[in-house]
């Protein structure tokens, strides 16, 4: 009996040591990425290489899109300077190795979140940026008019994506076949669509039209009716960097509750000088300190709100009405209008 009960006695002291050794070893990997962020003075983004509205370069290589904003506030709040971030063009091959090695420090680049991502290849999600999903385009002057006419039809698709998985899961749950033409190069997809050398382009709807922006006669291609999939597209990190990723989703989520309460690029100064509401208080750093749970400065809400703008600002500016793209916020408007946006609250 006292054999057994020193025998339990030993495991249990190993377990507990292991478990120790566990939280420490997860604290330092934690806070590696951050630190390693501070040191250099910037934030390494990983983007598209080139997706109208999400991720894209001008001729003088200056970045824009909703998915570069989201980096820019990143580093707004870090570093109190939306300019404090480098972007690397990947495709979608690239992508996951280039967050997992290191080569980035996050990845804002119309990824869809899914289980296996999230799981086994060490990534973790951080909120949602854009809710998505996948659709068609074709021609017009193809004659069709739904999804399930498309029997026998090539496709242009990426490879190493979830639009490719949908095509072939869409296709075979409709009894349809078709011929798939793999390109991995997003302008390269879009290429060979306007050249004819396949009839259907597939991706997410948010990128068909963003790629029928920049074909040479846009209303000529047309958009089919069907969603396929849910693409809920969202920032990314290295799976056990939780300080990092605590930075990451608590500044998307500092946009979507300033826009909920109103706070904008251009009033932030007043309301941070005169607002009563207690919540416009702690986001703003007025009271609370909210900052110091996340290892940044009290004004780090403030610093996202004024330098880079609130949910809404960076979806009008970069995919709304006003822009080619003319996308509606759909159910990416505020949970309080009828969409999906829907902030954890900051306090």
């Amino acid at each position: 009996m006292e054999g057994n009960l020193a025998m339990r006695l030993s495991i249990t002291l190993v377990a507990a040591s292991a478990l120790i050794g566990f939280g420490l070893q997860g604290t330092a990997q934690a806070g590696a990425t951050l630190d390693a962020i501070k040191n250099k003075g910037f934030v390494q983004c990983g983007v598209s290489t080139g997706l109208a509205g999400f991720s894209n370069p001008d001729d003088a290589g200056n970045w824009s899109g909703i998915d570069v904003d989201v980096c820019r506030a990143v580093a707004a709040a870090l570093f109190g300077d939306p300019e404090a971030v480098r972007f690397t063009p990947l495709t979608a091959t690239e992508r996951f190795t280039a967050l997992q090695s290191g080569e980035v420090d996050v990845l804002s680049r119309n990824t869809t979140w899914t289980l296996t991502r999230d799981t086994s290849l060490g990534l973790d999600f951080t909120g949602i940026t854009y809710y998505d999903g996948q659709g068609f385009m074709v021609p017009d002057d193809l004659g069709v008019q739904s999804a399930l006419e498309l029997d026998g039809a090539s496709v242009c698709v990426q490879p190493g994506t979830t639009t490719e998985l949908n095509l072939a899961d869409y296709f075979r749950a409709n009894n349809m076949s078709y011929e798939p033409v793999v390109i991995e190069r997003l302008e390269e997809v879009r290429t060979a669509y306007e050249q004819g050398r396949c009839d259907v382009y597939t991706t997410d709807r948010s990128g068909l039209y963003a790629e029928r922006t920049v074909l040479p006669n846009p209303d000529s291609h047309v958009i089919l009716p069907e969603v396929i999939s849910k693409e809920p597209l969202g920032p990314v990190v290295r799976h056990g960097d939780q300080d990092w990723a605590d930075i990451v989703r608590w500044t998307l989520y500092a946009m979507v509750e300033a826009e909920e309460y109103d706070v904008t690029s251009s009033n932030v100064d007043d309301l941070k000088a005169n607002s009563t509401n207690p919540v416009v208080r702690r986001l703003l750093g007025v009271e609370g300190d909210m900052g110091q749970n996340l290892g940044l400065p009290a004004d780090w809400g403030y610093s996202v709100v004024k330098q880079v703008g609130n949910y809404g600002e960076i979806f009008e500016r970069n995919l709304g009405q006003e822009t080619p793209l003319k996308i509606e916020r759909g159910l990416n408007a505020l949970w309080t209008d009828g969409g999906l946006q829907y902030a954890m609250p900051v306090r």
